[in-house]
């Protein structure tokens, strides 16, 4: 069992204590989301820990390249739709608008699917809506904020019921997940509790059996130890609001994410705080969680809701399909001072052991629509 590695107390780690102390251990799901999403202490409600100086960096901030690129991916699209007057583009877990920004810039090309926009950031994190206000303040097409993703999602929201794109990178993996042990025979609910010495760690629930529907088909079977990490959220949240989305008008959507093609057993969950792993029991509500994305597992969900599933592919071929290549050097040679950190960026982005591969794209789309950009390729 892992215990908590430092001795340093949190606001969070203090309420989390208390709360485990006087109802018993919690699942996992449940300590996840309390780290991410408490409403006065959660990592994710006011912290901006994107970029060189916080604790993580994601695809647009390591080069302009990329947002530049989704922008373009997104202008197709609309034109699969038929080039509908109006558009919605709405981005889960927005973080500094970085992506958008630069994907608005690119989608200068295309006027006319400019002219039909109508941005939607989502983000819980207020400190990052007022940035991406910021960001966004001269971008000059109409931007929306909201807070929450399920509601952003939904027929019920402030979105238009207009044709929708949804960008999401690196959300999926913010979503909580439950993990199960296999122990004497059956699989049993990981949880927290805590220790005779007042750290946080993990225990066993050897109580009640799991409901069999938790469960996800497993290449083989699994042994005494094996960890199987379920996310309730890609089908009760995500799926769901996309079904729910598509049910009023044309739908594509593109996730990125660090993950894995097909289900199978391990414990993926880590924190990350200063650019290094660290303990999932890290100074609690100071410290990101994550855990890798099950791709098969979401596909599967989507595709339960009536919508049409493209992909995965890794990252740098699908980056590599919208000509990453090609940008890049367009880029360096307009900019030639520059051409070195151009250069590095994108490198970063497809490395093969790096970026390029751990992760992955996937797209979900109404099912009348034609394959989505780069993936069509795949079919031919």
């Amino acid at each position: 069992m892992t215990a908590e590695t430092t001795n340093a107390e949190t606001p969070l780690g203090a309420k989390l204590k208390a709360r485990i102390r006087r109802d018993g251990p919690i699942d996992v799901s449940a300590y996840m989301l309390a780290c991410l999403a408490d409403p006065e202490h959660g990592y994710y409600k006011r912290r901006s820990a994107i970029g060189a100086a916080g604790d993580f960096v994601t695809a647009p901030e390591i080069s302009q390249v990329f947002g530049e690129l989704i922008g373009l991916w997104c202008a197709v699209v609309w034109q699969q739709m038929g080039s509908p007057g109006r558009v919605n583009l709405v981005e889960l877990g927005a973080g500094r608008g970085t992506m958008m920004r630069d994907a608005l810039r690119a989608a200068r090309l295309v006027p006319a699917f400019r002219s039909a926009l109508s941005v939607h950031l989502v983000d819980s994190n207020e400190t990052l809506r007022n940035l991406q206000r910021v960001t966004l303040a001269e971008c000059g097409v109409p931007v929306h904020f909201h807070g929450d993703a399920v509601s952003a999602l939904t027929s019920e929201s402030h979105i238009p019921d207009h044709p929708t794109i949804v960008l999401a990178n690196e959300f999926l993996d913010a979503l909580p997940v439950a993990q199960l042990v296999y122990a004497e025979g059956d699989w049993r609910a990981r949880k927290v509790t805590v220790d005779a010495g007042g750290a946080l760690q993990f225990t066993l629930d050897r109580g009640a059996r799991l409901d069999p529907a938790l469960l996800h088909e497993t290449p083989t079977a699994p042994r005494d130890g094996d960890i199987l990490e379920v996310c309730a959220d890609h089908e009760a949240v995500v799926a769901a609001g996309l079904r729910s989305r598509a049910s009023l008008a044309p739908l594509a959507a593109l996730f990125i994410d660090y993950g894995h093609t097909a289900t199978g057993f391990g414990d993926t969950l880590q924190g990350v705080a200063g650019q290094k792993h660290v303990s999932p029991f890290h100074r609690p509500g100071e410290t990101d969680l994550s855990a890798q994305v099950d791709f098969q597992s979401f596909a599967k969900s989507c595709a339960a809701a009536g919508l049409a599933v493209d992909g995965p592919m890794p990252q740098a071929e699908f980056l590599g399909r919208l000509g990453i290549i090609e940008r890049a050097s367009r880029l360096m040679s307009a900019n030639p001072a520059m051409a070195s950190e151009i250069e590095a960026g994108v490198a970063r982005l497809i490395a093969p052991t790096g970026m390029g591969s751990r992760f992955l794209v996937l797209g979900v789309r109404s099912p009348a629509l034609p394959p989505l950009p780069a993936f069509e390729q795949a079919d031919a």
